[in-house]
């Protein structure tokens, strides 16, 4: 499998992803042998052999699609790979930092906004960009935001009702129902900051909106033969 970047920037940020995630890899191996109990250790290493894994996925897309991931779509994606499964999970910040659950559901939203838009270009390609409004973008960005974060709410209520995972914080650790209005604050919580993450990203395109390039840029293209 070929890896093939946009400049000097995203090969970077691809290379330092890798490298930390490497190192996070090894820390969690030398720590199932320093601290128990190890099976969580055990299992982190699993699961940072697994993020390291996903790093690749962009050109794991193109190899099967044709399709390649535009340069911030990529930056995005990474950045939420690094602070999600490496400093969150590997790292251990998702219990260390009582928010960090917050700051990716106000991540997320900023790469789905982006991937909207590159759906979107892709499925215009053929039209002159600079007859498209860009409040088809923006609208359409921040909807597919705001729909994939309902639908990620329904993936944790489906888990918490056949797993009892908790995914929703409807309980306590120890097992005692939250009632009334404090069993919905965990999950409108996650609605509230998807909803604020994907306006970073829209309020910041709005901005840009005059620029002829700014919205194709976002879009897949397919490999050129």
């Amino acid at each position: 499998m070929k890896l093939e970047f946009e400049d000097k920037q995203e090969k970077n940020a691809f290379y330092f992803l890798l490298l930390f995630g490497f190192a996070t890899l090894i820390v969690n191996i030398i720590k199932i042998f320093m601290v128990q109990p190890t099976e969580q250790y055990v299992l982190l290493t699993f699961e940072m052999i697994a993020g390291i894994g996903v790093i690749f996925v962009p050109f794991i897309f193109t190899k099967f699609t044709g399709l390649i991931f535009p340069k911030m779509v990529r930056l995005y994606y990474w950045f939420f790979i690094w602070i999600a499964v490496f400093l969150g999970t590997g790292l251990r910040l998702i219990i260390i930092v009582p928010f960090w659950d917050k700051i990716l559901h106000s991540v997320s939203p900023i790469l789905l906004v982006a991937v909207g838009y590159a759906i979107i270009g892709y499925c215009l390609r053929e039209t002159d960009f600079s007859k498209i409004s860009p409040w088809l973008f923006i609208i359409m960005g921040f909807a597919f935001a705001g729909l994939c974060g309902v639908f990620w709410e329904f993936w944790e209520f489906a888990c918490d009702s056949i797993g009892n995972m908790n995914l929703q914080r409807y309980m306590t650790e120890a097992g005692q129902p939250y009632i009334g209005r404090a069993a919905l604050m965990d999950t409108m919580g996650d609605l509230f900051t998807n909803t604020i993450g994907a306006l970073i990203l829209t309020i910041y395109s709005f901005t840009q909106r005059h620029k002829a390039d700014y919205f194709k840029s976002y879009a897949f293209r397919k490999v050129n033969k």
